[in-house]
């Protein structure tokens, strides 16, 4: 089976966080846990749960590299402190696969802290291609 790293140009760079953005290995694809970093590596959204939850889902843009779309995702892993941000990251994503009409497996687990103490939210995904 063929490996393929999923590295888009349009997303931050994952070389500091010794990482790749996304992995394809045939039809799968296994998305990174992705933060609410703009592609300059800023975070976004700084203390702002509905716009960090709004930028993570730049997933779309990593599926996409890899020939893929959000319609394909079948599990969501969400991470997020404090659990008060779980309905605020539901609208979100009630949203985005409301209007492709089903829902991917998701749990969701709140965290002490995240990789940055400016996260509020982050999102891993697998899909099919």
């Amino acid at each position: 089976m063929t490996l393929q790293v999923i590295q888009p140009h349009n997303v931050h760079d994952t070389s500091a966080f010794v990482h790749s953005h996304a992995l394809r290995m045939g039809d799968m694809i296994f998305v990174a846990g992705q933060a609410a970093i703009d592609p300059q590596g800023n975070v976004v959204g700084r203390g702002d749960i509905r716009e960090q939850a709004e930028q993570v889902f730049h997933i779309a843009a990593v599926l996409q590299s890899a020939g893929s779309g959000m319609e394909n995702v079948d599990k969501l892993t969400v991470l997020t402190t404090p659990v008060e941000h779980r309905l605020v990251i539901h609208k979100i994503r009630s949203r985005i696969f409301g209007a492709i009409g089903r829902f991917p497996a998701s749990p969701l687990a709140v965290a002490s802290s995240l990789a940055s103490p400016d996260w509020l939210v982050e999102i891993e995904a697998v899909a099919f291609a």
